[in-house]
């Protein structure tokens, strides 16, 4: 029986101080913190604060009854709520380079096989996670304030409050943009070993149920909106399970590709 040699180990050599990673560590967060505040400074320029919050609330305003507007309770929330918009829109279009500095600081100390792995799911759960939020804005909230002023009585009148409304918007981006990244969550699951592709396939109809259970939690009670977070996931699953039988493939250690031959 003759064994393969082994290669040698291509991160060899490359060991770094641990104060020297904590001095990189940092510059990886002001580079992030200064995009995030270029960003903020763009956007508070143009369009600013005000159109922001005026584009965020613009599916809820436009099923408000005629002359309806929101309206402020506190006395600092027409000031600190579009600054709070600012900022998120700020560090959700920082994300990408935010995401490249952790990227960057982790990179080398992963073998090539792992960097196979990692890159792609960063870059594809930063996509998935926009185009959850963009599902959410585009399409859920239409038909989510379409049927709730459906069941308002004619003697009210709506005018929904400017904090609860921003409280509202980040529960449901949160929830659309994590539920978008199920297919993440099956790949790393079924590549780490912790649970086989057979296994995830057999769990298929447990998950159906779970995601219309996660639906009905996170979401208002409307079959529309329910439906629209708990089919992506379902069809999201499947995407997952199909993704992991390619990365597990492709991404293979070179130890686990190979077999000692006699």
């Amino acid at each position: 029986m003759s064994d393969i040699p082994n290669k040698e180990d291509e991160l060899a050599g490359t060991e770094q101080p641990f104060v020297q990673h904590l001095m990189e560590l940092r510059d990886r967060l002001v580079k992030a913190l200064i995009a995030i505040g270029v960003m903020a400074a763009v956007l508070f320029f143009y369009p600013g604060p005000g159109p922001l919050y005026d584009l965020l609330a613009a599916p809820l305003v436009a099923h408000l009854p005629a002359g309806a507007t929101l309206i402020a309770t506190s006395v600092i929330s027409p000031f600190m709520v579009p600054l709070k918009i600012l900022l998120m829109a700020a560090f959700m279009l920082a994300l990408p380079f935010v995401l490249w500095q952790v990227w960057a600081f982790v990179a080398p100390g992963l073998y090539s096989h792992e960097k196979k792995l990692v890159l792609p799911l960063v870059i594809s759960s930063t996509v998935l996670f926009f185009i959850g939020v963009a599902f959410c804005y585009f399409f859920v909230f239409g038909q989510v304030f379409s049927f709730i002023q459906s069941f308002a009585p004619k003697s009210i009148t709506a005018a929904p409050d400017i904090e609860a409304y921003l409280s509202f918007v980040i529960t449901m981006f949160l929830a659309f943009g994590l539920a978008f990244e199920v297919p993440i969550v099956v790949v790393l699951l079924a590549r780490m070993g912790f649970v086989s592709v057979e296994k995830l396939k057999g769990f298929r109809g447990y998950f159906i149920v779970l995601a219309f259970i996660v639906a009905a939690v996170v979401t208002p009670p409307d079959v529309v909106s329910q439906l629209s977070l708990a089919l992506p996931m379902c069809l999201l699953y499947e995407l997952g399970i199909w993704a992991a039988q390619i990365f597990i493939r492709h991404t293979a250690a070179p130890e686990d590709a190979q077999e000692p031959t006699a």
